[in-house]
């Protein structure tokens, strides 16, 4: 029977979206393009003011304009930014925060990886301590051990010239969450492919090397984001360990101790700053937007069940 006979039929009723399930969507979607603009101001507004002078910057205070670019001077719209880039080179700060992040990267993915792989896939004594003690740790906030960690440093590094940019790499090459992250994900693959690799005369290491990180990209992403965001991010550890440059040698301090001491430069306007912190921020919103969706994929698949 086609269509239109179907709806000839006497007892024939269109199915019709009931009428409060729409009100609940259109509610919905409401409030979230409400949401959204509103956590999207303060970035409009940071936008807007990097492409001012400071006497355009106070003229358009109190008003919408404040939310706009400064359409009326559009040849120096960029100069806040050729300003931070020039004068307070931002952009050595910026490249020491990539090295450093790259070779986080690199060591967080081999050491927690294997961590990772040790707690989900092999047994030993003790092993339900150490998996209690990782979930315990994970609450615990950095701050709280940084005093015994900087004593540490100090005594085995000597924090001197050569040795501080180790001091900020170590450190961060061991994450108790991405140790987590991963036991979680490799908990989730078959222990066949294990075997099969073991047939084939791999060991431990070519097991996991070969078999489990080939298959684990979503949450290799997901750790190499995060210890890219926390590397980026971080001020308080570097700042206490590396020296400052004042002999007009290279930098060694990261992007976030620049970002503070171009806030305190006598003269900064408030495009430099607003154009200081665009510039720190779009590496991390390019590297998340690129990497999303591996990083839904690798949550997804890890479960992050305890």
């Amino acid at each position: 029977m086609d269509k239109k006979a179907i709806q000839q039929l006497p007892n024939f009723r269109p199915n019709k979206t009931p009428v409060k399930k729409t009100v609940k969507e259109v509610v919905y979607h409401v409030v979230g393009i409400v949401l959204s603009l509103i956590f999207l101001f303060p970035i409009i507004y940071m936008l807007a003011t990097s492409t001012k002078s400071e006497s355009s910057y106070a003229a358009g205070l109190g008003s919408l304009s404040m939310f706009l670019p400064d359409f009326a001077n559009v040849g120096t719209m960029f100069e806040n930014y050729k300003s931070v880039l020039v004068n307070y080179d931002i952009w050595k700060y910026a490249l020491n925060s990539f090295l450093y992040a790259a070779i986080v990267i690199v060591l967080n993915v081999i050491v927690n990886g294997l961590a990772g792989y040790v707690m989900a896939k092999l047994r030993f004594p003790g092993k339900r301590l150490l998996s209690f003690m990782i979930i315990f740790l994970i609450v615990v906030p950095v701050e709280t051990s940084i005093i015994p960690l900087y004593s540490i440093v100090k005594i085995m590094l000597g924090l001197k010239q050569q040795m501080t940019v180790i001091g900020v790499i170590l450190p961060a090459t061991i994450s108790i969450f991405n140790i987590f992250l991963f036991t979680q994900f490799f908990e989730g693959i078959p222990k066949e492919y294990e075997e099969a690799a073991r047939i084939d005369g791999s060991n431990t290491l070519g097991v996991f090397a070969k078999v489990i990180m080939p298959l684990s990209k979503p949450i290799i992403a997901t750790v190499a984001v995060f210890c890219f965001i926390g590397v980026w991010n971080d001020y308080l550890w570097p700042s206490m360990i590396l020296p400052s440059a004042d002999d007009g040698s290279w930098p060694l301090l990261p992007i976030q101790t620049a970002l503070m001491d171009i806030q305190k430069q006598e003269g900064i306007t408030t495009g430099e700053i607003m154009s200081s912190l665009i510039i720190t921020s779009i590496p991390i919103f390019v590297i998340y937007v690129a990497a999303q969706k591996y990083i839904v994929q690798g949550f997804g698949t890890a479960g992050l069940k305890m």
